[in-house]
């Protein structure tokens, strides 16, 4: 094991991982600033689903939130959030306060790795100042500068931080050949050494920019066809038989990576003096596809239940899956809560179950109450598989059948129960 201390700041779905598999090679500290988080790993449970108990207890890695235990390590890795606020701005709070920690515990010599997604000149810019401030020491002098950007793929379990290409970026070349042999040591798929910091910040921020304009192109042909009565997923199907059709799906767009990234490649638009267009027009697509799929659900229902377009006939709808994608529990900026909203809105009363989610969360930041389990005897107009996790994935016709009205509407937003035959009684909708 090498002798070179590393701290990692943050211990999330990114930092986590991060940390203990550079534990394996190198003494490693975990900072989280959230003591439950801290006491919650000590005792074997990752509530983000990303890594398993056994690995825990293993694992070298100390974990703390005691920022006074980073003192003098010689690296420090940050993997905090970027979110944005209310008016869709990068919002760096996390990453400034993390700076701060990081400034007070850094001695000369150490190398600062920014991991995060953020807009070219972060790093630099915001981060250098921040460290410099709280330190005392100067930026590219007694102390250096890196970024290398996650790449994390939450529930994920291929590619992960051991496997994939890590691309990284240091202040000097001294710094780059550095990194290149600290991650080197951790992946089996190998470096790419950006040409500089920018360069990389900019690579970072465009992967996920890229897969929200594909999907809103995807969100926006299932509208063409939808009023076409043509299946979208029919038709994927089809053009995917061609070797260079890219395999994108329609679907909501949340979570903390691809439904916030393009907000800051958005953000360096209007910075450098030019008006985004492609990529705010994709965020519009998705960020509307929650209210257009439950204008969909809500006609064929209140077709059905005879109603004239009024509130007073809603139908009693489940939906199943409430966090932003498949088989992970996090529900930051999901969108299935805005299905919800939608179809309430609408006069409908809907129940919502999810495998994995966490039902005080889902309380304490939407007031959504989970249904603890599906066997109540209890048949809905509609059922809405809305999340594919593997435990609706599986459903059989049968298991569908038993919660759904004989004529009721089956909607299944990701396309995991098209083998099922679900009768003729049943109608279904798919995007």
């Amino acid at each position: 094991m090498s002798s070179s201390s590393i701290a990692v700041i943050g211990l999330g779905y990114v930092g986590l991982p991060l940390a203990l598999a550079l534990a394996r090679h190198y003494p490693v500290t975990g900072f989280d600033s959230s003591q439950s988080r801290i006491a919650g790993l000590k005792d074997g449970i990752d509530v983000t689903g990303e890594v398993a108990a056994s690995e825990l207890s293993v694992s070298t890695l100390v974990m703390t939130d005691d920022p006074k235990a980073i003192d003098g390590a010689e690296y420090y890795i940050i993997t905090v959030p970027t979110p944005v606020d209310a008016a869709n701005r990068p919002d760096l709070q996390h990453v400034t306060a993390a700076c701060a920690t990081v400034g007070k515990a850094m001695r000369k010599g150490a190398v600062v790795v920014l991991e995060s997604t953020v807009f070219p000149g972060v790093t630099e810019d915001v981060c250098g100042p921040e460290l410099e401030a709280a330190s005392g020491l100067m930026s590219g002098q007694d102390f250096f500068l890196g970024y290398s950007p996650e790449r994390i793929n939450p529930g994920d379990k291929e590619h992960t931080v051991d496997k994939i290409i890590k691309v990284v970026a240091g202040q000097t070349p001294e710094v780059t050949g550095k990194l290149s042999d600290l991650y080197g040591a951790i992946t089996s798929g190998g470096i790419f050494v950006a040409k500089n910091i920018k360069t990389a910040e900019a690579a970072k921020v465009i992967e996920n920019a890229q897969r929200d304009i594909n999907i809103a192109f995807i969100n926006e042909v299932s509208m063409i066809f939808n009023q076409m009565g043509l299946n979208t997923h029919d038709v994927l199907a089809a053009a995917g038989t061609k070797w260079n059709f890219l395999p994108f799906k329609p679907g909501l767009v949340g979570g903390h990576c691809i439904g916030v990234d393009p907000f800051y490649l958005a953000h360096l638009a209007s910075e450098v003096g030019l008006q985004s267009e492609i990529i705010l027009a994709g965020r519009k697509i998705n960020d509307a596809m929650a209210g257009i799929i439950a204008g969909w659900i809500n006609k064929i229902l209140k077709d059905d239940l005879g109603n004239d377009g009024g509130k007073d006939k809603g139908g009693m709808v489940l939906v199943l899956g409430l966090t932003f994608k498949e088989n992970v529990p996090d529900l930051r900026n999901t969108k299935v809560v805005d299905l919800i909203a939608a179809l309430k809105a609408q006069g409908h009363d809907v129940d919502v179950h999810d495998a994995l989610a966490d039902g005080d969360e889902a309380e304490r930041l939407f007031g959504l109450k989970l249904l603890d389990r599906m066997d109540g005897g209890v048949a809905y107009d509609c059922v809405v598989g809305a999340v594919a996790h593997d435990a609706y994935a599986a459903f059989s016709s049968e298991a569908v059948a038993a919660i759904v009205k004989p004529g009721g509407l089956v909607v299944d937003l990701k396309g995991m129960w098209r083998s099922l035959d679900l009768g003729p009684d049943v109608k279904r909708m798919e995007i």
